[in-house]
């Protein structure tokens, strides 16, 4: 892979260009980074507004019509819909695990079946979280199983 930087005139537009014979799956996953700059999500609790990572994120869940980023020890409410950090976060981390709730495929310790066709996620705090039956066979292709 080749890579050239070139300086641009004062005023002028910044343009990234790619030439490829094909798009490959790292090629779409570089744009998107790309389109997605340095994203921060900002998380409200009684302490004031923090500012967080996504990857600082364990997964999003809607309780009562409230958006929750749930972190490794805190729970942050957030302004924004679910639908609305699907289009935002990077695809290869998150997924949607069922209609109330987008997992960080990143903070997942261990899987188990459940009960009715769906799984169980134990994530790294310890952390239980469901993976409705409907999402589970995105979830198994994202996995590669």
């Amino acid at each position: 892979m080749k890579i050239t930087i070139l300086d641009t005139i004062p005023g002028e537009e910044d343009e990234i260009i790619i030439k490829c014979q094909n798009l490959s799956e790292d090629i779409q996953n570089l744009l998107q980074k790309l389109k997605q700059g340095n994203t921060k999500i900002a998380g409200h609790n009684e302490n004031g507004i923090h500012l967080l990572e996504p990857d600082e994120v364990y997964y999003f869940e809607t309780v009562d019509n409230k958006v929750f980023a749930c972190c490794k020890k805190e729970v942050y409410e957030v302004r924004e819909k679910l639908y609305t950090f699907e289009g935002m976060l990077p695809v290869e981390s998150f997924m949607r695990a069922s209609k109330s709730a987008i997992l960080n495929l990143n903070k997942v310790k261990s899987l188990s079946p459940a009960f009715g066709g769906r799984f169980e996620a134990v994530l790294d705090n310890g952390e239980k979280t469901i993976i409705s039956r409907q999402y589970v066979p995105v979830l198994k292709e994202r996995l590669g199983l």
